[in-house]
């Protein structure tokens, strides 16, 4: 096992929230044989208090805690500028697509349906972490279009001139926009390149992200000037026809 643990990195950290101790036990197993350092909460406020004092990475987290929902937390990780980088993974028993769609507003990066087969929870954690990591080792520079800004850096987006708060998710569907400008992306690719796994029926998660950063960088979301559809096809980011200048 030691060769599978020195795969995970010191901030690969990931915390496991459910009042469930079966399936705590469960994921914590197969996250552990993967080579990822695991903590385990049972409810709320145990978890926010991990989530301050020992920062992981990633948390998985049970939508249905017996004192704080999932989305309670969610909320007060995003709005907090120590922790709003924290990568969340929803566990839900609803099957409502408005339950799923509502955790990803609130600023989940990816939900997993009860009962789920933990191995794909494993490979929904690596997938992220990874591309975590890789983003570490990536170039840093600023990319510009039209008002938008985004320091890959400092991982901040600007809109004409005002910070803008995105999810990591967000971020990383705008990067990857922002580094191929007028590029039509298919559905496929922007999950495959941005939430960094190629799984199917994804669809309408990416469609809520698109939503969601739309909302933030469009002066009207409903009247897209940057993240147009490409019907048939997808998404592309392009600069408003004023700004666009002669390369």
């Amino acid at each position: 096992m030691g060769m599978v643990m020195g795969s995970a990195e010191s901030n690969s950290r990931v915390l496991v929230v459910d009042d469930d101790p079966e399936i705590v036990r469960l994921v914590r197993a197969y996250l552990e044989q993967a080579g990822y350092p695991v903590l385990t909460a049972s409810n709320g406020e145990t978890a926010l208090h991990m989530l301050r004092h020992d920062r992981p990475a990633l948390v998985v987290l049970d939508l249905m805690l017996p004192d704080r929902s999932g989305w309670d937390i969610t909320r007060i990780v995003r709005s907090d500028s120590t922790l709003k980088d924290t990568f969340i993974i929803m566990l839900t028993a609803r099957v409502e697509d408005t339950d799923k769609i509502v955790g990803l507003e609130l600023g989940a990066d990816d939900y997993v349906t009860k009962p789920f087969n933990p191995r794909e929870v494993v490979a929904r954690v690596r997938s992220v972490l990874r591309r975590h990591a890789g983003e570490e080792v990536e170039r840093t520079d600023t990319l510009q279009c039209g008002g938008l800004v985004l320091d890959t850096a400092r991982r901040e987006v600007l809109v004409d001139g005002k910070p803008t708060s995105l999810t990591p998710t967000e971020f990383n569907l705008l990067q990857v926009m922002m580094r191929n400008p007028g590029y039509a992306f298919t559905r496929a690719e922007l999950v495959e390149r941005a939430l960094g796994y190629d799984y199917e029926g994804l669809d309408r998660t990416l469609d809520s992200h698109i939503k969601n950063l739309r909302k933030k960088i469009e002066p009207c979301a409903t009247e897209p000037v940057y993240v147009q559809t490409v019907y048939g096809v997808g998404y592309r980011l392009v600069g408003p026809i004023a700004d666009e200048k002669p390369v």
